[in-house]
């Protein structure tokens, strides 16, 4: 079974739609994964960065991965974000996902206590021994301070439910480096990069942006597939309005959501503090 079989290829690193009083909207979620699969999402990333997983609740998480497993079965792949700077509360979401019906963890790096990277080892093979589920690991040390070296990432490879890495990193050196020496499934974690990315080898993309360009994402990795590099540049230009309407202005999980609102794709722009919601009409005519 190949990575894509497990995680996807065109992953959405999924909002958390929220009612005005702060929460979970139920209408929100199933719009918004019927949404996401009909315009080429074949993965769903739940309670991860974007979906603000520092400001839900244990039960809330294992709310909204029920609500999209329940919605998706059959048609796209659910990846739980489960990661913390606990290794116990680590595997206790893990599990809770597990029962949830998640197809796939998410598996962050341990922010702010900073550990060794033999602590970060220990950690993750804890967590991917805890439940059945394919794992990928979360490289994004601008938000937690802590990178995953290549010979940390390398020995992480050889545990069996460690298959995948969303690198949001950016260094293609080194992640060409450790795809040509692990069998690890690369995906794509920031959206100005994913041309080079899957040019380079990986299997697929974590995107922010996916929330509104599923399809041209999913247009992208085909034309990489099928060798078509001449228009794989010119879906990727084409993108860079957007990519950067969403992503530079403030916070990915703010943007996008006003943006659905806008669409009518999720009923509320709504955020949790402490981010603060997008303008509205502001962020689709920086895309146009």
């Amino acid at each position: 079974m190949t990575a894509a079989d497990l995680f996807g290829a065109n992953l959405v690193a999924m909002v958390t739609p929220m009612n005005p009083d702060g929460s979970i909207s139920t209408e929100g979620v199933t719009s918004l994964v019927d949404h996401l699969i009909t315009t080429g999402a074949d993965g769903l990333v739940v309670a991860g960065t974007t979906g603000e997983s520092p400001t839900l609740t244990d039960a809330e998480t294992t709310q909204l991965i029920k609500a999209v497993a329940t919605q998706a079965t059959g048609r796209a792949k659910v990846v739980a974000g489960i990661g913390t700077y606990d290794t116990a509360s680590s595997i206790r979401r893990a599990q809770e996902a597990e029962a949830a019906g998640a197809d796939a963890l998410l598996l962050v790096t341990p922010y702010y206590s900073k550990p060794t990277q033999a602590g970060v080892i220990a950690h993750c093979r804890a967590v991917a021994h805890a439940t059945t589920l394919p794992v990928m690991l979360y490289d994004v040390p601008h938000r937690t301070g802590l990178a995953l070296d290549p010979a940390t990432i390398t020995e992480l490879a050889t545990h069996p439910r460690i298959q995948a890495i969303k690198d949001a990193k950016g260094d293609l050196a080194e992640a060409m480096t450790v795809m040509a020496t692990t069998d690890l499934a690369y995906y794509c974690g920031i959206d100005d990069l994913n041309l080079p990315y899957l040019a380079a080898g990986a299997t697929g993309l974590v995107s922010v942006t996916g929330n509104l360009t599923a399809t041209p994402n999913a247009d992208l990795i085909q034309a990489i597939r099928t060798g078509d590099l001449d228009t794989a540049r010119a879906i990727h230009v084409s993108q860079i309005p957007v990519t950067a309407a969403l992503t530079t202005a403030s916070q990915g999980a703010a943007n996008s959501k006003a943006a659905l609102a806008e669409l009518g794709i999720i009923p509320h722009p709504s955020v949790r503090l402490p981010l603060v919601e997008g303008q509205p009409g502001s962020i689709l005519a920086l895309a146009v």
